[in-house]
């Protein structure tokens, strides 16, 4: 078997792989950003019921709950944001560090192709770490939206007896 130095598909296998890590890290990334704007939406709607509320009963004690809830998974979105930039940069230096070492791997530098392929694997499992971090938080997050959205009906089927 040759080595993955002369071969053109390996090299191009190390290229594209980050860049496709790095595709699906953006799409979470948008993703993401679109429900933590629905949070942010959701939030100022209950607070402004919230305001104009004068009496405390039990639809008014289920939105204050909510608030934190919100609060949280806020928090969990922004958290999972994060870690998928993260990612996003590490696929991009994977891939970028891949295609330096690509153009050495042909030159008499060997040392160097050793010491980028590393290098970028590295970036790679750290990309890949990040990214699965950031999934990890969207699903906690997606646990929480459920649980209100559960709490409301269960409301809403209260108030309907």
């Amino acid at each position: 078997m040759a080595p993955a130095t002369e071969n053109p598909f390996a090299v191009l296998t190390l290229i594209a792989a980050p860049a496709v890590f790095t595709n699906a890290s953006s799409v979470l990334a948008l993703g993401t950003g679109n429900r933590l704007a629905r949070v942010v939406d959701r939030t100022r709607v209950l607070a402004q019921e919230l305001h104009s509320v004068g009496k405390r009963d039990q639809a008014t004690d289920l939105w204050v709950n909510h608030l934190g809830r919100l609060e949280r998974r806020g928090s969990l979105l922004v958290r999972a944001m994060s870690f998928f930039y993260g990612s996003i940069a590490a696929f991009a230096a994977a891939s970028l560090v891949s295609i330096l070492g690509a153009v050495l791997a042909f030159s008499q530098y060997r040392l160097s192709f050793e010491v980028l392929s590393f290098i970028s694997f590295i970036a790679g499992t750290v990309g890949f770490i990040a990214l699965t971090v950031g999934c990890t938080l969207l699903v906690r997050e997606t646990r929480i939206a459920l649980e209100t959205m559960s709490d409301e009906v269960d409301l809403a089927k209260s108030l309907l007896k």
